[in-house]
Formats: structure tokens, sequence, C-alpha cells
């Protein structure tokens, strides 16, 4: 038996026989609970044999690619569960998510709580068996036939798209499913269990297709790393924006405009303060900002590549007159026809035009998600016009303009490029060109980014800004891609210094993205207790009884007076009650009025997180809430 050389990513080399398999492997080198190994950058089964020379990297649980393998395993271990307990159940798909994993079944019916009570009580069976998982390759026309007389008419449907004549299945205690892994060595790895929730779903996402029931679960090698996920689960769910928006009265959803919000009163004033400062910021800057029309022709979206490329996402209508029309799911191609309006010269350069311009795209329903995923938003967007030696300078004050909106809401972010995908417009030297410009415009900034290879935008390649929240889960919010092809489609150009005309390159961004999204985002992340300057209501003025309105009305046109937004809690209920519902709306400010402060002409001053502040004089009290609302606290 021969000899081959496996390195490592410390870059120590060991040789080893020929065939030796990846579990012998870890074994020899002491690696401790490894589930699988990329070999060659390729993510395989510790049962695979290394037969050539070859880098090698084991993955555990701590690892994203470890947590596939491990959540993958449990998809499988409980459609295995299923079958034996519900043998009619026809089987679909069942992959790991971001966190855990989830099978669709069609039973016919939906799952109910006993249903996954019993289903769990047999995974942890199963997977205390310890049973080896074996990876096994049937001839594609003998798995055809089993299928067939099995009656599994998803699994047939998904075997269509494989074009292999082997086809790779996992097998583990009798049950085989059809995949191409890799997985756990053995089911015995599978130690927590919990089954969360069980719902609809559409056979492929299509409302054209049958509803199957899915279940969703996650698992971890301990109980007390399967408790503190509950713990997140349960501490997220009390933060849902889409629990916390309507009953804060920010925003609701009605049947007639899926994914569309309604902004209420208290949650168009946030909308509006976050336009607000981002407007603020952006004029000093020198931006100008511009609006344009909700509903252009095909031709302009022909024009900028996105009928091509972007056409399924887009609401497409026809009118009397037969020409076809579509509501703008972008600005980009507005932006064009504003900068082509006029001549323009190196003098105009940069050219910053930004816009809060009303967006609609085509999501499908089944994707929808609150706040997070909708069809109607506004982006607080920019398309800045460049010369080529420009480029670097406006991305380092963008960047600059990132960490000014990032840090008044106190929140990490981090960057990462992201490369032409496969599906692009234009030069691939171009592209290139614009790659190594972001990539050194990153390396000077000193932030440390990742690169995402393949998810540029069609048009250009990208840094992406990633936000994380209270809870530590991140979100893409804003985006700033490099442009050099849009421009070239609407024939832009501008004179340079010597007469000539020469092409801008545009850079499209974005800072906080969909304003929906940051927006919920922003109430998940505070828990509904907004920061001071961006609540609805700064402060409540609470009377004990109601010889005390009179005053509490007075109090309250002081504080509009000196621009704070100010309500009067005149109703019949008890101080306590009063106080009581002005913490859970998460009220920044209680000023509590009674026989007391009359007399006095002050007020006792109550805060969310604080609690207690005593009696305060109302001109210190306005300036102190003046103040946090200045600095945006």
């Amino acid at each position: 038996m021969g000899q081959v050389i496996v390195e490592l990513p410390d870059g120590s080399r060991h040789q080893v026989d020929a065939g030796s398999t990846l579990r012998d492997l870890a074994e020899r080198l002491g690696v401790r609970h490894a589930l699988a190994a990329f070999v060659d950058g390729r993510l395989r089964d510790l049962s695979a044999a290394v037969g050539t020379d070859a880098r090698v990297e084991f993955v555990t649980f701590n690892e994203p690619a470890g947590r596939e393998v491990y959540w993958h395993s449990t998809a499988h271990l409980m459609a295995q569960a299923v079958k034996q307990l519900f043998p009619e159940a026809k089987l679909a798909i069942g992959p790991p998510i971001e966190d855990g994993f989830y099978y669709d079944f069609d039973i016919g019916r939906p799952f109910s709580p006993e249903d996954l009570e019993r289903i769990e009580a047999r995974m942890r069976e199963l997977a205390a068996r310890d049973q080896p998982i074996e990876r096994v390759e049937i001839p594609r026309d003998e798995v055809r036939r089993m299928y067939e007389e099995q009656g599994e008419v998803y699994k047939l449907e998904l075997l269509e798209d494989i074009p292999d004549e082997r086809v790779s299945f996992y097998r583990q205690d009798g049950f085989a499913d059809m995949c191409r892994g890799p997985h756990l060595p053995s089911t015995g790895h599978i130690r927590a269990i919990k089954l969360l929730a069980t719902s609809g779903a559409y056979w492929r996402g299509d409302e054209r297709r049958p509803m199957l029931q899915r279940i969703y679960g996650v698992s971890y090698p301990t109980q007390e790393q399967l408790d503190a996920h509950l713990h997140r689960l349960e501490e997220a769910r009390r933060r849902d924006h889409r629990r916390l928006g309507p009953q804060l009265g920010l925003f609701m959803f009605h049947e007639t405009a899926p994914g569309m919000p309604y902004w209420l009163p208290r949650g168009l004033i946030v909308l509006n303060e976050m336009i607000a400062f981002w407007r603020t910021e952006h004029e000093r800057r020198g931006y100008q900002e511009i609006r344009s029309p909700l509903v252009n022709k095909q031709e302009l979206y022909e024009l900028s590549g996105h009928w091509e490329h972007f056409r399924d996402s887009m609401f497409i209508m026809s009118t009397p007159d037969e020409d076809v029309y579509a509501l703008k799911p972008m600005n980009c191609p507005n932006a064009m026809v504003v900068f082509a309006s006029r001549t323009r010269s190196y003098r105009d350069l940069p050219l910053r035009l930004s816009d809060t311009d009303i967006l609609h795209r085509f999501e499908r329903s089944g994707t929808l998600y609150g706040l997070l995923r909708v069809r109607e938003f506004s982006q607080d967007d920019a398309h800045i016009f460049v010369a080529e030696e420009q480029i670097k300078e406006e991305y380092r004050e963008i960047l600059a303009i990132t960490e000014r909106f990032y840090s008044v809401f106190g929140i990490e972010y981090r960057l990462r490029l992201s490369t032409r995908p496969e599906k692009y417009m234009g030069d691939p030297a171009v592209w290139d060109r614009a790659e190594r410009e972001l990539k050194e415009i990153l390396e000077s900034s000193g932030r440390p980014f990742e690169v995402a290879e393949g998810e540029g935008a069609f048009y250009g390649p990208k840094i992406d800004i990633l936000m994380k929240d209270s809870l530590g889960r991140e979100w893409q919010t804003g985006t700033i891609q490099l442009d050099f092809q849009m421009p070239r489609r609407f024939g832009l150009t501008y004179h340079d210094r010597d007469g000539r005309e020469k092409t801008p390159a545009v850079i499209h961004r974005v800072i906080y993205g969909s304003l929906e999204r940051f927006i919920g985002i922003l109430v998940e992340h505070y828990a509904g207790a907004l920061p001071v300057w961006l609540s609805p209501e700064h402060v409540r003025v609470l009377p004990i009884a109601d010889r005390h309105h009179d005053y509490a009305r007075q109090i309250r046109e002081r504080l509009a007076s000196a621009g704070l937004r100010a309500t009067v809690d005149d109703s019949n209920d008890r101080i306590s009650y009063k106080v009581r519902q002005a913490q859970v709306e998460h009220v920044p400010y209680m000023a509590i009025v009674g026989d007391r402060e009359v007399g006095a002409g002050t007020v006792a001053v109550r805060s969310r997180s604080s609690g207690d502040l005593g009696p305060m004089p109302l001109e210190q009290f306005i300036a102190r809430v003046a103040g946090e609302v200045a600095a945006r606290v």
C-alpha cells in the first residue's frame, strides 16, 4: 500500500497510508468531535478514503459546515421516525437551515402537537441505538422502480433533477433517504433534540402545487447547548417585531395588500425620524435629493438590464394603449435618466443623487415575513456618479457615513465583498477591475471583511453591510455597489478637463437598506424600547386625578413648544395602571403630576430604564429630554 501526504490548515504535513479513511486520520491526529472534513475544498463523510495527496480540514459542530451536517442528519432521523409512526407519509425534502432543520411530508392532514411529541420521542430512541450512517450508491433505474413501488411521488420528481446514473443514498437502521450528503458517522452523535413547530408548505414553494406539512426542529450535542438555544428562541419570540409592531401601534398588515405594510401614526413618526436623520446627514455631505416616477415603461428596464435579469420579481401591467409598464423595483434606472437629462462636466462629479422613493418587488407569498420581507418598501438610496479616479475617495466617505449611522444605533456591523455572479452583465475584464478596486478599498479601510464569491449584483461587485443585533443574529442591511455597466448601457458621458467625453462609473449605495427591514430589526434589537430620539412619544404626562388635568395639559404644551413629542393620559384609571401602561408601551419618560407638583410647578419624573427619578423643575426636565433627543441617545 502506498503513502500519501495530508496537509492540515496549520500547514503541517502528515504521511498516511493511501486508502485511510478520514475517521482513521482524525483518530491518529487526535482530532476530537470531528463530524466531517473538507478534502481539497469539498466536504466529505468521515468514512471517505484519502487516496491521493490532499489538503484536509476537519469540521466540528462549532463550524457552520459542521452544524449543517449535524442538522441534515437529524432531519433524516426525523424522516425515519415519521415513516415508522406514519407509514402512509410521503417524503419530500429535509434540508438544514440557519438554526436547525425541517422536513416536508405529505400525510393528508396537519401534524398535531401530540404527533410532534411522539415523533420527538421516537427520534431519541433511534439516536440512542447509535446506528452507523452509511453512504451507498444505487443505479438510477433501480431507484425509480423502488420509488414507484413505494408511491414516493415527490422523491420521483426530485430524481428527475439528478443527472447521475448512480444515485447516492444514506442508510441507517433499515431506513434510507436519497441525498448527496455528507452526514454524521452514526446516529449516536445526535444527543439533544427538540421539535419546534409545524406548518403548511407548498411543494417547491409553488402555491399551485400540493400543500405539504413541514416540521421544524433543532438538535445539539449537549442538553445545555439545546437549552441555551431554546432560551434564545424564547427571547426572539418576546422581541418579535410582528407582535410588537401592531401592539405598539407602529404598523399593521391587511389581507387585501399582502406584504405591503400600513404605517400607523406612531410608526410613521419613527419612519419619518429615520428619513429626517438620513436627510440631514446627507445634505451636509453634498447629496441632492430627487424623486422619480413610481411606474415606468418596459423600455426603461430593458435598457437598464433589469427586464432580462429581474423581471420575475417585478409587478408588471399593461394599459389600454397596449404599452407595458412596471412598478419600479429599484431606483437606479431613474437616476441614470436624471444624469442624462443635461450635459455634464468633470466639475459636476461626484454627482450624488439620493432618494427614498417607494419600491415594489414581487416576493412569493410563502417568503413574506413581517417588515423583514415585504413587497412594498423604501430605501435610503443614492447613486453617485464619479470619475474613475474618484472611486476610492468616495468609498472612503461612504464607509465613514456607515460608521456614523450604525454608531448612532450602537449596533455592531461588519463588511463583505461580493463578487461576480454566474449571470452577469458586461465585460469580465471590467468586473475584474471593479473587484480589485473594492478589495483595495476594504484593505485600506482597516476593517475586517470576508469575500462572498459569486454574490454580487448582475451589473457589478458590491460591499455588503452585515449588522449584528442584541441576540447575536446577523442581518444584511446596507450595500455599496460599484457599477461600470449601467452608465454604458444608458450612454452616459461627461466632459473631462480636456473636453473629451468619458463614461462615469456609478456607485449604488444604501446604508439602512430597506427602511422597513431596518425598522423591523431595530424593534427586535431594542425589544420595542426604541432610543429616545426615535420613540414616537418622548414623554407621557400622567395626572393623578381630574383636578390635575389642566396642569398636565400645560406641561404637554410646554414640552411640545420645546419640540418634544408628548401626550396626556387623562383617563380615569389609577395612576399605578397609567404608569404600568406607559412602561408596557415603552414610553421613555413619564411626567407624573399631582397636588404637590401643581403647587411647586414641578413634575415627578419616571424613566422607563432607570425608574423613579424624583421631582424635577419643568425646565430642567425639558432640558434633559431635549438634550437626549438632540444627541440621539
